[in-house]
């Protein structure tokens, strides 16, 4: 999981070395991103169903050794062509493995305590990696070559294969006479990859382009048709009953929010900290630091007890109350380098972010748990999938409302730093809404579950 996610992050930072060494385009380059992106985003659910009819640990195993092949072709990559194949393969890997992650863990541990110490291990690293990747591809970048940035996931892959092999048991397969529905992997992968597309190139032709509504429409109408399949197969790859569950439905949308909305923290804050406080790579990297120490301290040392003790429906709703903190706060950056100082003004939110820690292990586990053991593949790789959306989500709409403020800003005569920064103030305010907004969906659908006194007779 560390590898996978690791290397969403990781390549951001090596992008003008790749650009120098291989010859890309401007718009060429931003395939090496795109094609990961769109491979991954859209595979995630058939994955999650395959695991379950051929068996979670094969699909594991199976992603594993895509992930670490496809790293290796990377690496070695000599022309663009070879290196954007190279990234949708590790797309696809990834699907493979990640789509199935969860669904091994709660098949795995099934005592409370255990699972929830399970899953904060889980999204601790997924929290992580993505700020690990940050510091580690340029370091790797500026001490050797960009080719270690995918070179890194070899021993890292062979070593998960090695132990996972002994590791985990053999899972019990629904089979091929359960599916799979080839209609419904169609309809669902092209329409999410479509919709994935279009939500890449926003930024290029703009969120009201004839392409964009086009590519979008289209990808909604697949998906609408996905769905419309799903209720009338036989055997569907996704049977609508895993929505019965209020736990699964709110819990994946409340993720979608969630993520959309701290895209915002992830990248505006370390774009201002570069464009506006002049740091370095370096330097930006360990300012974000405190963010992800508290988060694994969080995640690590305190999320599982306090689900024990409060249960995961207030352990989330204390989470989001804090990320929204962390964004109120960020909505006050001074425009100037200056006028900042990196204790009071940037600290405060990094300390915050401490929320996500706890509000990921608990989204985490009431996402699952409204699952039954056959529909845990699927169920993990619907879990995957929202944080997906939610990703792009966060792209296309806080991207574009940012960078329109930011011009608007310019044109008014405003100084290049304040003009930024006044874009990232407004990305913070829409991510603190989407924030709220992730808050009532949790307080209202995620019902904390009656007790009863007395058995019935």
């Amino acid at each position: 999981m560390l590898m996978t996610v690791l290397d969403g992050s990781i390549v951001t930072v090596a992008m003008p070395a790749i650009q120098n060494d291989l010859g890309f385009t401007p718009a060429g380059l931003s395939w090496v991103v795109n094609a990961y992106l769109i491979a991954f985003g859209s595979l995630l659910l058939l994955a999650g169903r395959l695991g379950d009819l051929i068996g979670r640990k094969r699909m594991f195993l199976a992603g594993t050794g895509v992930f670490t092949a496809a790293s290796l072709l990377a690496g070695v990559a000599a022309s663009p062509g070879i290196l954007i194949a190279a990234r949708f393969l590790q797309g696809v890997g990834s699907a493979m493995a990640s789509a199935v992650s969860l669904g091994i863990l709660i098949t795995l541990f099934t005592e409370p305590r255990e699972r929830a110490k399970a899953i904060a291990v889980f999204s601790f690293t997924g929290a992580a990696g993505a700020s690990i990747g940050q510091v580690l591809g340029g370091v790797l970048t500026d001490a050797l070559t960009w080719n270690w940035i995918f070179f890194i996931n070899l021993p890292i892959g062979v070593a998960a294969v090695f132990f996972a092999v002994p590791a985990l048991p053999g899972d019990r397969r629904l089979g091929p006479k359960a599916g799979p529905d080839t209609l419904g992997a169609l309809l669902v992968t092209s329409g999410l990859m479509l919709g994935i597309y279009a939500v890449v190139k926003i930024e290029e032709y703009g969120a009201a382009s004839a392409r964009t509504i086009g590519f979008g429409g289209l990808a909604l109408a697949l998906i609408a048709g996905f769905f419309v399949r799903q209720a009338t197969a036989e055997n569907p790859l996704m049977p609508l009953r895993v929505f019965r569950s209020r736990s699964v439905s709110g819990a994946n949308l409340v993720q979608m929010l969630m993520i959309a909305a701290l895209f915002s923290f992830q990248i505006f804050v370390t774009l201002y900290m570069q464009n506006v406080l002049g740091y370095g790579a370096a330097r930006t990297g360990l300012a974000m630091l405190p963010a992800a120490v508290v988060i694994g301290a969080v995640s690590l040392g305190a999320s599982a007890r306090l689900v024990a003790r409060f249960g995961e429906r207030d352990v989330l709703l204390t989470g989001l109350m804090l990320l929204v903190g962390v964004l109120g706060l960020l909505t006050r950056l001074p425009g100037r380098a200056d006028q900042v100082n990196y204790f009071t003004d940037l600290l405060p939110a990094m300390l915050l972010a401490a929320g996500f820690g706890l509000a990921l292990p608990a989204l985490t586990s009431l996402g699952m748990s409204g699952a039954e053991e056959e529909d845990a593949g699927l169920a993990s790789g619907l879990f995957n999938t929202t944080q997906q959306i939610g990703m792009a989500l966060g792209v296309a709409v806080l991207s574009t409302l940012a960078a329109s403020r930011t011009e608007s800003l310019t044109a008014a005569g405003r100084p290049t730093a304040e003009a930024l920064t006044g874009g990232y103030q407004l990305a913070f305010a829409v991510g603190a809404g989407l924030i709220v907004a992730a808050l009532t969906v949790a307080f209202t659908v995620l019902r904390r579950p009656r007790q009863t006194s007395e058995p019935n007779g």
